[in-house]
């Protein structure tokens, strides 16, 4: 996963036409230490499908009070520079979770660009 580390690579990362979801997250976040483990099998599921970043809403916070991150780890669906979807909340995420979300991504990233 692409770690995005300023305002100005998380605008380029969003403004692909290809689906990217940004994975919001933090070194002291234990939630987000529990997806670390299975993350890299997950977006390798989904490489044909999009693109996950992660973004350390330390080092670009910016950002993150932008897209109105409450919680984390959260996971936001872009293309063109547009919000799809969103999975924001402040409870720990399960893969089933995650995989879900990813896909109901897919399902509307692929509704829009037919």
């Amino acid at each position: 996963m692409q770690k995005i580390t300023s305002e100005a690579e998380f605008q380029v990362a969003i403004q692909s036409p290809r689906l990217t979801v940004a994975v919001f997250k933090a070194d002291w976040c234990g939630d987000c230490k529990f997806i670390d483990p299975f993350m890299p099998e997950v977006e390798t599921k989904f490489s044909n499908q999009l693109t996950l970043v992660e973004v350390d809403v330390d080092a670009v916070g910016d950002v993150s009070q932008q897209q109105n991150i409450l919680g984390i780890p959260s996971f936001v669906a872009y293309s063109d520079g547009r919000e799809l979807v969103r999975f924001v909340n402040k409870y720990r995420k399960s893969r089933e979770e995650i995989e879900d979300f990813l896909q109901r991504a897919v399902d509307v990233y692929e509704t829009i660009h037919k």
